[in-house]
């Protein structure tokens, strides 16, 4: 029965349902199945490729002064004298502070974070932290953002550098050293040395040393670095940081504790350290004017012999009592020379000179102690003897020359005698000069000693005070306890493996699904029976598609091959059963007595199928023993004439006169006795001519009567005048929409031509429909299999 739609309008639906989706999934299969392999192999890809990260996590208690007072806080306050104080804690600001690049740069440099050694594990790059056998020292290191290269270690210490980048340069050089040894490189004068990691396991390995620019390390570990209070009502931090390895991360989280102290201590220090630099440079001055005066002290007691201004007063009264004492001396023995000197004078041999005289000159008490010897000798002898004694005259003789010997030495005793009083007498009036001189000097050395002695105390006293601001300084505790140290799972925080790959499998289900979907939602073509079902037109079948596409992806497959004539007697296929389903709808269609019986078949658009349909449909026809002439209307193509070797025979040569009978044209199917065909024959130049003349309708005419059924294909309406010429001898007209070909534009066309009845007794056929799900339709599909199964027609 010919289903017959609705004459009311609706516009054309887009809206895709669950089902139809569903369907299309299905169809599709083998887009999510390359889709998963293609996410699936990404996933585990980067799950080998990128290294796991650790997470660690400390918690640090800020302690906070305005909250109830310490132990501690009440034990500092005894030294508030020293210049000891504190300020509430700010928690907000230490969460800032603990966050702050300055902290982390200084962390970058304790530990040399910007300075990496890598080496290649399976798909990974594993860092070598603290484990590296090899560690790299620039003497002399040249100036870049950045700079890395290879290291390959070799038996007897030797090493090999290569694949230079420096400042992202590469440079293709090849150098070779010995461990220990400075080498010339392109990154500058380096040395390597080895650590307790070297090991033969590490030979011809190659180690990747790369030293990064520390501004660029620092803003990625202050990025990677989470500092969060772990409750509002709490002075609790928790830090936390991930890294592919542990150690370095909790190498972090302590240097960065222990900067923030060092840093809060310095900033609560600062004026104690103000105070320290003060005093220092004051120490400084003082030690120079010290030293200065000093100097002066010295000079001026070594210039003029001053030790000791009273011992030196003393010394000089001294001094002049010596010698007023000893030119007293001096004077005496001076008088008692003159004294014998002139005793000499008058002196006769006879008389003895004295000998202790005081004089105090030995060899003058020698020589007259001898002299009066020998004057008691003689005069002796001269008592016994007279004068004429030859030894008296002797005596006498000596006693003369050694009077004259006396007298010499006298006189040089007292020569030595006057000079000796001369010198004394100059020394005292340089001593006088000095006591007249002593109080002065006094008043100057008591003026700059006292100068000393004030410098001395300011001296003192700020050592005194250096210390206090010391041990000030020593009393300022961490504001911080370390609650709980780096710790955290041996389990990696990243990649998860399990999110990834579930999220790489919703990806390779997500992305064909939402692909189709778009793809489906830009599709404007007639998609299928449900693009019709608002038409009023009679919807007379659905053909599905006599052949399989390959999918896209199996480009190495070739298409099944199409076979044009695809009704076969007793085949029960899901296409001969559309063709069955054709044939009854066209029946009543045609109604009874074989009312109605040439049908026109036409189309939008050239490849619709309508050669396809009209032969398949002929074929079914004549299955059931109808009488059926098929006429290749289309003389301009011939499509039609193709499926009988394109005669030279055939409805041109009759319109065109050169055949007297139509029938001479006509041809036979061996297989099919009840089945005939009028090809178009030569390709004439005129056919819409031709199909005007009255021969064309005596042959229809005649056709009528001896056929029951009379199948005409035409070309695409439109197009050329040939259609609208052969639509006035039909009796139905079969149009033909080709799904994923008719663009859904055209459609209320389609309802126009309906409407004003420009064909008669329209109805559509929907040829092309692709099967989907073991149902045809396109998305909107009639359920072959299901109808089918229980309906059939006899042949």
């Amino acid at each position: 029965m010919v289903e017959k739609q609705t004459n009311k309008m609706h516009p054309i639906e887009d809206f895709i349902r669950i089902q139809d989706l569903w369907a299309l999934f299905i169809e599709k299969w083998h887009w999510f199945a390359l889709s998963l392999f293609i996410s699936l192999s990404i996933a585990i890809l980067y799950l080998l490729v990128t290294p796991s990260v650790y997470t660690r996590t400390a918690s640090l208690l800020i302690k906070d002064d305005a909250k109830g007072g310490s132990s501690s806080a009440a034990g500092m306050a005894d030294f508030s004298d020293l210049g000891i104080f504190k300020s509430n804690t700010n928690i907000n600001n230490e969460l800032l502070t603990l966050k702050s690049p300055t902290l982390m740069r200084e962390v970058v440099i304790r530990l040399n974070a910007h300075e990496t050694y890598t080496i290649k594990s399976g798909l990974q790059n594993r860092e070598l932290y603290k484990e590296s056998p090899i560690s790299v020292g620039f003497i002399q290191p040249q100036q870049a953002s950045g700079l890395a290269f290879t290291i390959e270690l070799h038996a007897h210490n030797k090493f090999t550098l290569s694949d230079f980048c420096i400042s992202a340069e590469s440079i293709d050089q090849e150098i070779v050293g010995v461990i220990g040894d400075s080498v010339q490189t392109p990154a500058g004068i380096l040395v390597l040395q080895s650590t307790a990691y070297h090991t033969k396991s590490y030979l011809n390995t190659p180690i990747r040393y790369s030293k990064a620019d520390v501004e660029r390390v620092t803003d990625f570990y202050t990025s990677e670095l989470r500092v969060n209070l772990s409750n509002e009502d709490a002075t609790i931090v928790n830090l936390s940081i991930d890294n592919a390895s542990t150690q370095k991360a909790e190498d972090i989280l302590n240097a960065l504790i222990q900067v923030y102290n060092e840093k809060w201590v310095q900033d609560k220090n600062q004026i104690a350290i103000s105070t320290s630099q003060f005093i220092n440079d004051r120490l400084r001055v003082i030690e120079t004017e010290l030293g200065h005066v000093d100097d002066n002290i010295s000079s001026f007691k070594s210039e003029h012999l001053l030790p000791d201004v009273q011992a030196v007063s003393n010394l000089y009264m001294n001094q002049s009592a010596e010698n007023k004492k000893e030119l007293l001396k001096l004077n005496v023995r001076l008088s008692t020379a003159k004294y014998i000197r002139k005793t000499l004078d008058k002196h006769s041999t006879e008389q003895l000179l004295p000998s202790e005289s005081g004089i105090d000159n030995a060899n003058v008490e020698r020589q007259i102690g001898e002299y009066n010897a020998l004057l008691l000798e003689r005069n002796k002898l001269l008592a016994n003897s007279s004068e004429k004694n030859p030894l008296v005259k002797d005596m006498g003789q000596s006693l003369v020359a050694m009077q004259q010997v006396i007298v010499k030495s006298v006189d040089n005793l007292i020569e030595s005698l006057n000079r000796g009083i001369q010198n004394i007498r100059q020394q005292e009036v340089t001593t006088t000069g000095q006591i007249a001189s002593s109080p002065n000097q006094a008043k100057y050395l008591i003026s700059v000693e006292r100068q000393q002695k004030i410098k001395e105390e300011l001296y003192l006293y700020l050592l005194q005070k250096r210390e206090e601001n010391e041990l000030s300084q020593a009393f300022t505790a961490y504001n911080t306890r370390l609650v709980t140290a780096p710790r955290g799972s041996l389990l990696p925080t990243a990649p998860r493996k399990a999110n990834i790959l579930l999220t790489a499998f919703a990806m390779g289900l997500l992305l064909p699904a939402v692909l189709i979907f778009v793809l489906e939602n830009m599709n404007t073509k007639v998609r299928g029976r449900k693009d019709l079902e608002r038409l009023p037109l009679p919807f007379a079948g659905e053909i599905p598609l006599s052949y399989h596409k390959k999918p896209a992806w199996m480009f190495w497959k070739k298409d099944s091959v199409h076979t044009p004539l695809v009704v076969e007697q007793g085949n029960r296929n899901i296409i001969n059963e559309a063709f069955r389903v054709l044939r009854t709808n066209l029946e009543f269609m045609t109604g009874k007595e074989g009312e109605s019986n040439v049908i026109l078949v036409t189309s939008f658009n050239p490849g619709s199928g309508k050669t396809f349909i009209t032969m398949n449909l002929a074929i079914s026809l004549a299955i059931k023993g109808k009488k059926v002439v098929v006429i290749d209307g289309d003389m301009r193509h011939a499509s039609l004439s193709t499926y009988v070797a394109s005669p030279a025979k055939g409805l041109s040569s009759y319109l065109s006169k050169q055949l007297d009978r139509a029938d001479d044209a006509l041809l036979a199917d061996d297989r099919y006795p009840t089945l005939h065909i009028l090809p178009s024959g030569t390709i004439p130049p005129n056919p819409a001519e031709l199909l005007a003349e009255d021969r064309f309708a005596k042959i229809l005419a005649t056709m009528r009567k001896q056929y029951d059924y009379v199948l005409i294909d035409c070309p695409p309406t439109g197009i050329v005048a040939d259609t609208d010429i052969i639509e006035k001898h039909t009796d139905s007209t079969l149009f033909v929409v080709r799904s994923g070909l008719l663009d859904r534009s055209m459609i209320p066309e389609l309802e126009q031509i309906y409407n004003k009845q420009k064909y008669k007794n329209i109805a559509i056929i929907l040829n092309g429909t692709e099967r989907i799900n073991g149902r045809y339709g396109y998305k909107y599909g009639y359920g072959h299999g299901s109808y089918y199964s229980s309906h059939s027609s006899e042949e």
